[in-house]
């Protein structure tokens, strides 16, 4: 067995395969290693990079929600706005309409006044002329002369007084 070539020739190849296996298994596990740790460093990228899109999805969704709340308050403080612009501006309508409700009734009592003397003019004016024409009517000439002269006289008279 010593003597057959074959056992000197399978010998060699085991020693061959030894001395072959263990560089081999250290590239081969050294390259498997390698990957590995390529494979976990993507995971862990990949778990980073699904945090982030985690916490920016939830950002977004608060930012959503605040901007729906910033909403809601304006719309509830123009509506504030509104009614208490309404009801400055019927304040101020009420007060011009009661202004011009009052120029009118002055308007109106001064026309009424001016209405009342206007017609008391009137009515004194057209006395003394149906006085004066029943008078001339009635009256001689010797009695004409009699009024004029007392008349005149009362006249003197109310001058002395004052």
């Amino acid at each position: 067995m010593f003597s057959d070539p074959q056992f000197w020739v399978a010998v060699s190849f085991l020693i061959f395969i030894l001395a072959i296996f263990n560089p081999v298994r250290k590239i081969l596990t050294s390259s498997l290693d390698q990957q590995i740790n390529d494979i976990k460093n993507k995971i862990d990228e990949a778990k980073n990079l699904k945090i982030e899109a985690e916490q920016a999805f939830n950002d977004l969704k608060n930012r959503e929600n605040e901007v729906e709340l910033e909403i809601k308050k304006l719309r509830i403080d123009s509506e504030e706005k509104i009614s208490e612009l309404k009801k400055s501006y019927s304040i101020k309508l009420s007060e011009q309409i009661e202004k011009h409700k009052l120029l009118a009734d002055n308007k109106i009592e001064q026309l009424v006044r001016d209405t009342n003397i206007s017609i008391k003019n009137y009515i004194t004016s057209v006395a003394i002329e149906a006085t004066i024409n029943i008078l001339n009517k009635n009256l001689s000439s010797e009695k004409k002369s009699d009024l004029i002269n007392v008349s005149i006289k009362e006249l003197n008279d109310v001058l002395k007084a004052s």
